[in-house]
């Protein structure tokens, strides 16, 4: 099930994606989403008699951070080494602040304060109940679905501050989108997730989540071991080698093989 956060001009709404997909999950053109009678993370998936065109309506965020974005860092070994750093021995956690969120086709807005502007393209874990000290073995039984992240960073920032908190917390540095796709398990592919990146269509990232260094379960205990998740908090799985600066006007595309594609350009703030 895709499940969407959309709106036709007025409030926001929620709603299930229907409709044939493509292998990346890109809807076509006969594509519609009926809408919820509510949030489904608190009230369930109630639909409405209330039917659009998907091209008709703005789609959002797919899901609002009731709390926090917990990233994890140098998940991929091969994108450790491009930035100069050594593998960690345990998840490496940061915060991005649940303000940084936007959706699909929001801008991402380039701070004065930096002249090094990246982009990560990650898969997104999404929280579906409140849960603290998971087991590896239950870590499904939490996640309401998966969607696409971009872990915007001001790598000038990240290095200058030591901690991630300024390069990585700025309004609009966390598009996720375009919805979350509930059916998915990352798990059960030998070869993984196809994770990839596009600057201006231009390939740049091509890798996979079976690369990852600390898999989907390891990290759900790892952050629950600290901190209780709360339903809708997010976390991003790190990004695959690639990483690169983006400049004003370039547009963004983050594809995940079997959830679809997540774009934003970027304007000046």
């Amino acid at each position: 099930m895709r499940i969407a956060r959309f709106t036709t001009g007025e409030e926001p709404l929620y709603g299930v994606v229907t409709g044939d997909v493509d292998q990346f999950g890109e809807p076509d053109e006969d594509t519609t989403i009926v809408a919820l009678a509510g949030d489904p993370l608190y009230v369930g998936v109630k639909l409405l008699q209330q039917e659009h065109r998907l091209s008709d309506v703005r789609l959002l965020a797919p899901v609002l951070p009731r709390s926090k974005v917990v990233g994890i860092g140098r998940n991929y070994a091969a994108h450790a080494a491009e930035l100069g750093n050594d593998l960690p021995t345990e998840p490496l956690m940061f915060f991005k602040p649940n303000t940084s969120v936007v959706g699909p086709g929001d801008p991402i807005f380039y701070p004065w304060q930096t002249q090094d502007l990246h982009f990560e393209g990650e898969l997104a874990v999404v929280i579906g109940r409140i849960c603290r000290d998971v087991p590896p073995e239950q870590a499904t039984d939490v996640i309401h679905g998966y969607t696409i992240g971009n872990d915007v960073t001001a790598r000038d920032l990240q290095r200058s501050d030591v901690q991630f908190t300024r390069a990585k917390g700025f309004d609009s540095f966390c598009p996720l989108g375009p919805w979350i796709e509930t059916d998915l398990d990352p798990q059960h592919f030998a070869d993984g997730v196809r994770v990839q990146t596009h600057l201006n269509g231009d390939l740049k990232q091509d890798g996979s989540t079976a690369d990852l260094i600390f898999d989907i379960p390891t990290l759900i205990a790892h952050v629950t071991s600290v901190m209780t998740l709360l339903p809708g908090d997010v976390i991003l799985t790190g990004t695959p080698e690639g990483v690169g600066p983006m400049q004003v006007g370039d547009e963004v595309e983050v594809s995940i093989a079997g959830i679809g594609t997540l774009t934003n350009k970027v304007a000046q703030r």
